[in-house]
């Protein structure tokens, strides 16, 4: 069985956002203890593309708090040799709020951006709080509402991973319709727009039960080339590299041999231990 030593986590949080625990340090200590070579702090961008009254603390960093993120995570770079600290930010894509977005990425040296989509006509269908949002809605329309605001999100070029790029079955409400057509039509707009995609093993510690995103997804990423990252989705220390035994499983089983890695939005390659 694989462990997580040699790989890099892609997706790890940070108390700002609100619903994460620890300081940065301890994540940093985790990845050391599990022998990672990287870990990425993804956390999530402010909420621009929400009116202020609107803005909620406890889902994303306040936009006060971007420049102390940034600051913290560049020095925590600098302070270890045994494992490098990644700057990386965790942004929602928002129909039509493409410039802004575009603006504030463009000010700071991130290494990656993964791109993400939460909410569905403003609900965030992932969130806990909006679960009963489920209720009397057609979940194969929702499927199909999702993954096509997954290929609007790849064609922006605004973004270089899809994180949890089937984050839609979170609670385990799965569609009876053929998904294969969706899935096919968003990983080649993945491809066509250069993008990696995350393969997340929070899901795993939700009611789906499985990593986002499904193997038939992920079997075809790899058929299209579409390069992968791995990523806990940590809101603890704890959790950095965790399962990553099965994830790195899932990409052998897949046919995937290497992963990607990024440094200043320019990805390269490194091997799957």
């Amino acid at each position: 069985m694989f462990g997580p030593a040699g790989l890099a986590d892609y997706h790890v949080h940070t108390r700002r956002c609100g619903h994460a625990t620890g300081n940065m340090a301890e994540y940093v200590a985790n990845a050391r203890i599990k022998g990672l070579r990287e870990i990425g702090f993804a956390d999530h961008i402010p909420q621009y593309f929400l009116p202020e009254t609107a803005r909620d603390s406890s889902l994303a960093m306040r936009e006060g708090e971007l420049d102390a993120y940034v600051g913290e995570v560049l020095a925590l770079g600098a302070g270890y040799k045994d494992v490098t600290v990644k700057l990386g930010i965790e942004a929602d894509y928002a129909p039509g709020h493409e410039g802004a977005l575009k603006a504030v990425l463009d000010r700071y040296p991130f290494d990656y951006v993964l791109g993400s989509v939460h909410y569905i006509n403003g609900w965030g269908f992932d969130n806990p709080a909006h679960v009963d949002g489920y209720a009397g809605k057609e979940i194969d329309a929702l499927y199909g509402v999702y993954f096509g605001l997954i290929q609007r999100m790849a064609a922006t070029g605004l973004f270089d991973v899809v994180a949890h790029p089937d984050l839609l079955k979170k609670f385990g409400y799965r569609p009876k319709c053929d998904v294969m057509p969706l899935y096919e039509s968003a990983v080649r707009s993945i491809a066509a727009a250069g993008m990696a995609v995350e393969i997340n093993t929070a899901g795993l510690r939700q009611p789906a039960r499985e990593i986002y995103p499904a193997p038939a997804f992920l079997a075809m990423c790899f058929e299209c080339g579409v390069p992968v990252v791995l990523g806990s989705d940590a809101h603890r220390p704890d959790d950095v590299g965790r399962d990553f035994e099965a994830a790195a499983a899932l990409l052998r089983r897949v046919g995937y041999r290497e992963t990607a890695v990024f440094e200043k939005r320019r990805r390269s390659s490194a091997p799957l231990p």
